[in-house]
């Protein structure tokens, strides 16, 4: 690839389903011109009660897939791969590959006062440890608490955001969390932003809620603009999105309809197993 063949080149985006197009919103706003591919593992949702050796396998698989469209980098818009998968696949593949965790983590640590935060994830997420990990690397000071909230997932993903159960289901697992006394929390799980007024609305003002997608898109930029790959616009006068998933490509559409800021393009479904 060339010079100026890399910089029109797309970027990679994944998830298990629905929720990584919370990144691909904030990547779009911060990066307008550049290309995107995004692949959603629609028909192996949720990643986060499986175990590390499948996520692996699946991320491979995806990373294989949107190599065949030539992207330039990649980012793995899921906490639950971020955690389980991107040191194996960082040193499998020529090709810069960007997880979700530290640039969430970075961001809590700057939020807090108090040196407490929060961390609400899959079960896989929250079991991995990875963010207290991450944040005590970077600051060793400040004490985390981890929540596993496994049904925030399939909530998303069949659309019951607006349902009184979220209601419900959100008190019933972030109680014990309003009774500590952190001041920030980690939506770390990318699922997670799409119930965030609710989750703010539970909590209050006191505690920050921490949105890695936004911090992810910064990440991204500043690592494209050191390999000289981003995209000035000169080449395309008008960015292209492409979307792929695993099953129930109507489906999908419709709901990424309701997140990103643009129409939707026809999503088109993708035999993963066979890469």
């Amino acid at each position: 690839m060339g010079v100026e063949s890399k910089k029109s080149a797309p970027i990679g985006v994944f998830d298990s389903g629905v929720g990584g197009l919370t990144v691909v919103r904030e990547i779009v706003r911060q990066l307008p011109n550049e290309n995107i591919v995004y692949f959603g593992d629609t028909a192996r949702v949720p990643y986060g009660s499986k175990s590390r050796q499948t996520i692996i396998r699946f991320s491979e698989q995806i990373i294989r897939f949107l190599k065949t469209k030539e992207v330039k980098a990649i980012v793995i818009a899921c906490n639950t791969a971020s955690a389980l998968a991107l040191d194996a696949v960082r040193d499998e593949y020529d090709i810069p590959i960007l997880g979700v965790v530290v640039p969430g983590a970075r961001a809590a640590v700057e939020a807090t006062v108090n040196k407490k935060v929060g961390v609400v994830g899959t079960d896989a997420t929250v079991q991995s440890g990875v963010y207290t990990k991450t944040i005590r690397e970077m600051d060793p000071a400040v004490e985390v608490i981890e929540k596993a909230c496994p049904l925030f997932v399939p909530l998303v993903e069949e659309g019951f955001k607006e349902h009184v159960v979220t209601r419900e289901i959100i008190e019933y697992y972030l109680e014990s969390m309003r009774a500590t006394d952190i001041d920030a929390m980690i939506l770390g799980c990318t699922h997670y932003p799409l119930l965030r007024s609710k989750i703010r609305a539970y909590l209050g003002d006191r505690i920050q809620i921490v949105n890695p997608a936004y911090e992810t898109a910064m990440d991204l930029r500043a690592l494209l603009k050191e390999q000289a790959m981003e995209n000035d616009g000169t080449e395309d006068r008008k960015s292209h999105y492409e979307f792929f998933v695993s099953d129930a490509a109507e489906k999908f559409r419709k709901f990424a309809n309701t997140v990103m800021p643009f129409d939707v393009p026809e999503t088109n479904v993708v035999n993963i197993e066979g890469y």
